[in-house]
């Protein structure tokens, strides 16, 4: 049985149960559940802290796991990433008062709060910069104030709670992050994600985000415009074109982008394509 680590709480839990019910895998409908048998799919869930996940997989006791990409690389533990899930993006920043410092390159001989010690040390060692790495558990943006260091490092979405704080973004990100399926690093450098039990799970994720990101599109215009419309709605591998009864038009149907499809649909109607209708991809393997 494919055993495999969710986020039990914060902003990685929601979107993550919600993904895997779409690839259809039952979820526990009672939060204080931590262990979750979905028999028919041949899987064993485990709701565990964000920030565990990548230790409990690097050791192997789990085979996959959902966790951020920011909390991997902090944990150090012997796990890889394997698929992006597009959800839980952020971006991970060095902040300081005014006047501090422009680049990481002059953090040396500094103190560098961050909830994130394990990523930041790294950083400043791959930088080259010898600075002293204080770990904090939460509200870092206080600690240049209190006086515990001269710059934090902290996850950044809009910049208001630094701005607040009186702080300013500097230097270029330390990372950007989204929510991440890892899997454990054998010894012998084989991953569990050649396992095909691993292989049909990202399949189906896989599958939850092309649906996700296209939409079917489907419309009739005169075979002369067909080549001009084809090249619209080129389709993943090729559209799929039928003869109408109606001599000299064919129906198209073809799968696109969902953020382009009004574009799309405005440009067949120009082209002189009738009946464009779209419709939603609940499920699909590509």
């Amino acid at each position: 049985m494919l055993r495999i680590a969710v986020p039990n709480k914060g902003s990685l839990s929601e979107p993550a149960t919600e993904m895997l019910h779409e690839a259809g895998y039952r979820q526990r409908k009672d939060r204080r559940e931590l262990v979750l048998v979905d028999a028919e799919n041949g899987v064993e869930f485990f709701f565990l802290r964000p920030r565990d996940i990548a230790v409990y997989v690097g050791s192997g006791k789990l085979d996959v796991g959902i966790t951020g990409r920011d909390m991997l690389l902090d944990s150090g533990a012997d796990a890889e990433e394997i698929l992006a899930l597009g959800f839980a993006a952020s971006t991970f920043r060095y902040a300081t008062l005014p006047g501090t410092a422009k680049d990481v390159r002059e953090f040396e001989g500094m103190s560098v709060a961050t909830s994130f010690s394990g990523l930041v040390a790294n950083h400043l060692a791959e930088q080259g910069v010898n600075a002293t790495v204080v770990h904090l558990d939460g509200a870092v943006e206080t600690a240049i104030k209190l006086g515990v260091a001269e710059v934090i490092a902290d996850v950044v979405e809009t910049g208001t709670t630094l701005r607040n704080a009186g702080l300013e973004i500097i230097s270029e990100p330390i990372l950007e992050s989204e929510a991440v399926v890892i899997c454990s690093r054998g010894e012998d450098g084989r991953t569990a994600a050649e396992d095909p039990k691993v292989r049909q799970f990202l399949r189906r994720l896989q599958g939850v985000l092309v649906a996700r990101g296209y939409v079917m599109m489907d419309y009739d215009i005169r075979a002369e415009h067909l080549e001009q419309a084809v090249r619209l709605t080129p389709g993943l591998e090729s559209p799929t074109i039928s003869p109408l009864h109606d001599q000299g038009w064919v129906a198209v149907r073809s799968m696109v982008r969902t953020k382009e499809a009004q574009r799309i649909m405005d440009d067949l109607y120009d082209l002189g394509a009738r009946a464009i209708l779209t419709t939603g991809i609940h499920a699909c393997r590509i």
